[in-house]
């Protein structure tokens, strides 16, 4: 029988030796596949059957309470109108309020600036609104202007449901992504394998901006003429193949 310490010493070398053999196994299954990996872009474009408008009621007065008072007025006459013309209230939302102090900045006669002074107040209450119905656009606009709106006035049309646009831009990307690898398996002479992953970037609606121009009264003589355009989704796919053996 051996001392004991042999033994361990032994035993100690039976379970050194398969570890000298694990860098080679690692490096082994960590061998590249060798891949070919693009990218795809895909467009569809579609009316769009909604426009999503965003405008402001502006007062301003001495007091803040007077600032107020002159703009919550307006602007409940504007959301009166809206509902009256069709506007349900679940397409009306308040995007913005401010009550802001306004300043003057005299001058003495040197040219040094004097302590501001404060010389009223201004209230801005901003308001978003998706109108389903576009042949009632631009009443929409000149009627809101006339009731009190005097900022913004940015739109965008888009879609209420995009889902079959934003289908054919994946598809056009997908194949547009088989396509560049095709060329680039023939022109680096291999054959293309299967599909290994796919990676989606977007959808990304491109919304139509139409109309942005500050909003004043002198401009509302007449209903505002707007045109919707089209809509454009973009699809953005990564795709990687196998390069068959």
């Amino acid at each position: 029988m051996l001392p004991l310490r042999t033994k361990t010493i032994a035993f100690g070398l039976l379970f050194a030796l398969p570890l000298t053999a694990l860098p080679a196994a690692a490096a082994e299954s960590s061998a590249r596949e060798p891949v070919i990996s693009v990218a795809g872009e895909g467009r569809s474009t579609m009316a769009p059957d909604m426009a999503v408008l965003t405008f402001s009621v502006v007062k301003q007065a001495k007091e803040a309470r007077e600032a107020l008072d002159q703009n919550n007025k307006a602007m409940s006459d504007v959301l009166a109108a809206l509902k009256k013309g069709g506007i349900a209230e679940r397409d009306l939302q308040t995007s913005g309020f401010s009550v802001q102090p306004q300043y003057r900045y005299p001058q003495n006669n040197d040219g040094e600036q004097k302590p501001p002074e404060l010389i009223g107040y201004q209230v801005s209450n901003s308001l978003t609104v998706r109108v389903r119905d576009l042949s009632k656009l631009g009443d929409i606009i000149d009627q809101s202007v006339t009731l009190g709106v005097n900022q913004g006035g940015d739109i965008q049309f888009t879609n209420d449901k995009p889902d079959a646009a934003i289908e054919a831009a994946r598809k056009d990307a997908v194949a547009d992504a088989i396509k560049k690898a095709k060329t680039l398996a023939e022109a680096a002479g291999v054959k293309l394998g299967n599909v290994i992953e796919i990676n989606e970037s977007g959808p990304r609606p491109q919304p139509v901006p139409v109309y942005r121009a500050a909003m004043m009264k002198e401009s509302a003589d007449s209903s505002v003429p707007v045109q919707g355009g089209e809509t454009s989704y973009n699809v953005s796919v990564n795709v990687t193949f196998a390069i068959a053996h």
